[in-house]
């Protein structure tokens, strides 16, 4: 059997929100609770399980998401229409642009709770 990964936590001040907003931006759903965790499930059946930190601080971090290239621009329109500046770098220095890393197209965004999450249509190589 391969190693897959099953699931991660992202840690969020309000689960509800954050859970939500993503799933907008990517078109999916987000799932039923269990205990203390909010899934949003991908394509490839990894589950984001929001986990509602409330007031206790923690560190911002980087998700990314290989999305279908057919799919990027509506992603894009989803983030304009929710008034969400996008980037075409990780360090959101250049607002309003796109990314056209390894032949694909890119962008970069923050999520309600300061995690930077990215969409790519391909993925990036390793070199």
């Amino acid at each position: 059997m391969a190693v897959e990964l099953n699931h991660t936590v992202i840690y969020a001040r309000d689960r509800q929100v954050s859970a939500e907003f993503l799933a907008e931006v990517l078109g999916l759903a987000v799932g039923a609770p269990m205990g203390p965790f909010l899934p949003v499930e991908t394509g490839n059946g990894v589950t984001l399980d929001y986990y509602q930190q409330g007031d206790e601080p923690f560190t911002p971090t980087h998700y990314a998401f290989l999305v279908p290239d057919d799919e990027f621009g509506t992603m894009i329109d989803r983030l304009e229409r929710m008034r969400v500046t996008y980037y075409a770098d990780p360090n959101h220095t250049d607002p309003g642009r796109i990314n056209h890393r390894d032949g694909g197209r890119g962008a970069y965004f923050a999520d309600p709770d300061g995690h930077n999450m990215e969409i790519i249509t391909r993925p990036y190589t390793r070199r």
